[in-house]
């Protein structure tokens, strides 16, 4: 059974705008590792697997990365305020 703890409609949101208007975001987030991490990120889509949700993006030097999005701690981007 997953510890995936929904995020409240109103960020879910900005994250919908994030991908529908291609708005780098700088994300901190906690790694599968425990670790935090920091870094700018070009949004792509997001998913729904198993009852989590999870940000799809990619990172300046293109790799692609999955985000849950309960383990993504800040956001700071173009209109969008930081949240954790």
């Amino acid at each position: 059974m997953s510890d995936y703890q929904p995020i409240a409609c109103d960020i879910y949101t900005r994250y919908e705008m994030a991908v529908m208007h291609r708005t780098k975001l700088t994300l901190c987030w906690r790694g599968n590792d425990g670790l935090a991490h920091l870094e700018t990120l070009l949004p792509e889509d997001l998913e729904t697997r198993n009852g989590e949700e999870f940000l799809v993006a990619r990172t300046v030097a293109g790799a692609r990365l999955r985000l849950r999005l309960d383990r993504i701690m800040g956001m700071h981007g173009a209109e969008l305020q930081t949240v954790a």
